[in-house]
């Protein structure tokens, strides 16, 4: 902050910083950080602490001490940058996202909301908003979880740091482990300040493309979320017996895919039966052994993706699963493991936050000429599901034309980004100068 910079209230604060964001400067930004990793069908490569990754890092470390940003490093490689609030030992506002892809992704996924918060300083610079509180935009370490699993690895070890040290065990598809390409990253901000993980935060928003097709269908420019959905994974293993394709007759087979496949019919069934509760499954990963053209197959794994806003539902959903299993185990001749991946109830973000939100997209809707905001519920994981554990949350989404997402195809109109850019400028200003 300069030294001209001024205290105001916080409704006066967050409207001056709303309507200091800057379109042409935010696209700009986005489209800066895209040429790291970016291809020539306008997609985007940049898999989390690969050279391409790191090389984009210190891109915006250098953008956010033009800034006047201080900048940390925390030991999972999550990187904050400070802008100083009058009350130093406070807790900061937090936004930002992630700068990881899938092996091709688009350009904004997690992109825009590092650069958006960033806009919201340069906004706050230009208005001469003297905050309260100090805000940090974040860029969380391997949100996508395409070379190391799982995703969320640093908004989950900042909520809870010992899951660090099994999360430095994985391994990407060439050997290398998430603690050596992490040590390696580390290694070249050593002209960065070391933060704790975890350190306090007073309040956190996350802007994010929707990956959706809600807010695009209602032509309704700015989503405010109340929530991201509760999930279950599972691995389910059938057994059965490899054998000659030719030479085998069909009465006789324990064909583990033919298992696999009646209850994975099953599975449709039960999730068909209560699509009206918003259930979402998925089969996802199928492994086949031996995976030969002239082989029955003896084993077949497959993973089970179920998502809902009502716990009861996905409690019914897994007990159909289990039921079904071990009916299919009595078969004559078959077997079937069910094993739990992954549980995550439903997060729910904090009601004032919820409101907050909605009142500065109201804003940015109405003085742009658009539709107000209406709120729903994310379907996919984001790091905010995290930092809901630690401190009042709650995400802003913007659309996805035709819902695509994690794809070169991604795309949101530069209007709507702007006009997300500017609804968190609102809810950022103000929860600082309160």
């Amino acid at each position: 902050m300069t030294s001209s910079n001024v205290s105001y209230s916080a409704a006066d604060a967050a409207a001056r910083t709303q309507d200091a964001v800057d379109s042409r400067r935010l696209d700009e930004a986005i489209d800066a950080l895209a040429a790291f990793g970016g291809r020539t069908d306008g997609g985007v490569a940049r898999e989390t602490l690969t050279p391409v990754d790191l090389q984009a890092r210190r891109h915006l470390i250098e953008r956010a001490r033009a800034l006047g940003c201080d900048v940390s490093v925390d030991a999972c490689g999550n990187l904050f940058f400070r802008r100083a609030g009058q009350q130093a030992d406070l807790p900061p506002v937090l936004t930002g996202s992630h700068v990881d892809t899938q092996p091709v992704g688009g350009k904004l996924d997690g992109a825009y909301g590092v650069i958006a918060g960033l806009e919201v300083i340069q906004a706050l610079n230009d208005a001469s908003i003297a905050t309260r509180r100090p805000v940090e935009v974040v860029i969380w370490t391997n949100e996508e979880g395409a070379r190391f699993g799982p995703g969320a690895m640093g908004s989950s070890a900042f909520a809870k740091p010992e899951r660090l040290t099994g999360y430095r065990t994985s391994r990407d598809g060439t050997g290398v482990t998430f603690g050596d390409a992490l040590d390696a990253a580390l290694a070249q901000v050593v002209d960065v300040t070391s933060c704790p993980l975890g350190h306090p935060v007073h309040a956190c928003v996350e802007l994010h493309i929707e990956q959706g097709p809600v807010l695009e269908a209602a032509n309704v420019p700015l989503g405010v979320v109340t929530g991201i959905q509760g999930v279950r994974w599972f691995s389910v293993k059938i057994s059965g017996a490899a054998a000659h394709a030719g030479t085998t007759p069909m009465e006789v087979r324990r064909d583990a895919m033919r298992a696999a496949m009646e209850l994975a019919n099953r599975l449709y069934a039960c999730a068909d039966a209560v699509r009206a509760q918003g259930l979402r499954m998925t089969l996802g990963r199928w492994r086949v052994d031996p995976n030969s053209i002239n082989t029955i197959a003896g084993e077949v794994e497959f993973t089970v993706d179920a998502r809902c806003v009502d716990e009861a539902v996905l409690a019914g959903f897994e007990a159909s699963l289990r039921d079904a299993a071990t009916n299919l185990d009595a078969a004559d001749g078959y077997a079937a493991q069910v094993q739990s991946l992954f549980t995550r109830g439903m997060t729910r973000f904090a009601p004032e936050m919820v409101e907050l939100i909605e009142r500065g997209c109201a804003r940015a809707a109405a003085n742009a000429g658009e539709q107000a905001p209406i709120r729903l519920t994310s379907g996919a994981f984001h790091d905010a599901m995290y930092v809901a554990d630690l401190c009042p949350t709650a995400m802003i989404f913007v659309p996805s034309r035709a819902g695509i997402s994690h794809n070169a195809a991604e795309y949101t109109e530069p209007r709507q980004l702007y006009l997300g850019a500017q609804a968190l400028a609102y809810v950022v200003a103000e929860l600082a100068c309160r």
